[in-house]
């Protein structure tokens, strides 16, 4: 049996110790910084992705088809993040999240475990953790200024936008109408 040459190992081993790089003009500094602040948003909208489903799934009551409808098509806003979250962690020459209990350690959103929520309750909730994760955008947003990272500082922007258009639609969708029925 023929033996690798030596330089053939070598290369292997250096290969197989070096850390997944990718090529990018932002300092070190500048990566690790705006791959924190990405990941824990990854892990954030993670976390709020399945409670939008989780509620998604057990709704109940008479506005039940216009309630499970919007959080299936807010969970799918949510869901349509990640990847591009993920992607330019990595094109930063970060890495990103590798498992649910990555996720659970950077998590800032509430889990809700409950065996029933109120649908009112849903939606409050809901509103809540949207509400902190434009908040926390922001705050990443700042990062990015900071480390001079307009790229990403740009998909926040949108992502900012979506996320108060969900809080304004949880808002609304939960108000009380008055005696004229408005």
């Amino acid at each position: 049996m023929k033996k690798k040459p030596v330089t053939d190992q070598a290369s292997l081993l250096r290969k197989q110790r070096t850390p997944l790089v990718t090529p990018t003009d932002l300092d070190a500094r500048a990566t690790r910084d705006v791959a924190g602040a990405m990941n824990a948003i990854l892990a954030d909208v993670f976390a709020l992705y399945l409670k939008t489903k989780n509620f998604h799934w057990h709704m109940s009551g008479p506005h039940f088809r216009d309630y499970h409808l919007m959080l299936d098509e807010q969970g799918d806003q949510l869901f349509a993040m990640t990847d591009p979250i993920a992607e330019r962690v990595r094109k930063l020459g970060g890495t990103t999240l590798r498992s649910i209990g990555h996720i659970a350690r950077l998590q800032r959103v509430d889990d809700n475990d409950a065996e029933y929520v109120e649908p009112a309750d849903m939606l409050a909730e809901l509103r809540e953790d949207n509400l902190a994760l434009a908040a926390r955008l922001r705050e990443a947003h700042e990062v990015c200024d900071k480390r001079r990272d307009i790229a990403t500082a740009s998909l926040i922007e949108n992502w900012i936008d979506e996320t108060e258009r969900r809080t304004w639609f949880l808002f609304e969708t939960a108000r009380r109408s008055d005696s004229t029925g408005h």
